[in-house]
């Protein structure tokens, strides 16, 4: 895939992606798929998938109150627990508005901790990370942004999203649709979006405008980007999905250019 060499024009020092067929296969990769980048926002990707994990095993359900009164898991996971950006203050009631916040799948991490007697970074290591062989992947930091991995790991994610295994395909159909729908809210980076559309940890694209993926991208791609210059994007209609990991925050420049690439990749695709 000639695409992914668009990335030899990015201004950045360094950056690897990987390409990922729905049957889980590596379509095409670029750069060193085992250096180590910080994922910044990429990581609530792996913590939510590790809470999806703990309410099929019985750990806490979707709907257990947690977080600020009147919250639950899901509130967290959907960005709707009424927290403040990055600080744990209550801003919203529960359900009400969308706002984005760090904090918020911080008390995730530690409301799953508490119930399941380990610490959340051993439990993501446990429940997601080993069985899907993540070894370059850990979480020394925030379960919102702290988790250090390379494009390799990412990939292996990438292909248990759109073929599950460590989860029932039907919850994860569920955590990337749309929850709380109509709830309008900030996207870091791209400004107000009318709605902005999330599911359950992950980010769903549907109409927003602007967007870190492409024009092409289909209204049911789902992922999330990162503000150390990383992202990941599954597009179900396509049939694939896409890690790109950098050591250059976000800025205007990524604004910019991974637009133009995911086209370029998803234009790419074989038929």
């Amino acid at each position: 895939m000639e695409s992914v060499r668009l990335i030899e024009q990015w201004p950045v020092d360094n950056a690897a992606a990987a390409v990922v067929g729905a049957d889980g296969a590596v379509l095409a990769g670029h750069g060193d798929l085992r250096r180590e980048f910080r994922l910044a926002s990429v990581t609530k990707l792996l913590t939510a998938y590790a809470a999806l994990i703990a309410v099929e095993e019985g750990v806490v359900e979707l709907d257990t109150p947690a977080g600020p009164p009147g919250a639950t898991v899901r509130h967290l996971l959907s960005h709707t627990a009424g927290l403040a950006f990055d600080a744990h203050k209550v801003v919203a009631e529960p359900g009400t508005r969308r706002l984005y916040s760090n904090a918020g799948m911080e008390q995730l991490g530690d409301f799953l901790a508490e119930h399941s007697g380990i610490a959340f970074a051993d439990y993501l290591s446990e429940a997601l990370l080993q069985p899907l062989g993540m070894t370059g992947t850990s979480l020394p930091g925030s379960p919102a942004s702290g988790a250090l991995s390379c494009a390799g790991d990412l990939a292996a994610f990438a292909a248990e999203l759109q073929r599950p295994k460590l989860l029932d395909p039907g919850t994860v159909a569920a955590a990337t649709s749309v929850v709380f729908p109509g709830l309008n809210g900030v996207l870091p980076g791209f400004g107000l979006q009318k709605p902005n559309d999330w599911g359950l940890g992950f980010e769903i694209r549907d109409h927003k405008s602007p967007h870190w993926t492409g024009s092409a991208s289909s209204a049911e791609t789902f992922g999330h980007f990162g503000q150390s210059g990383t992202f990941l994007w599954v597009d179900p209609v396509a049939g694939a999905a896409c890690v790109a990991l950098t050591d250059r925050d976000f800025g205007p420049w990524a604004a910019e250019v991974w637009p133009v690439f995911t086209d370029a990749v998803l234009a790419d695709l074989p038929r």
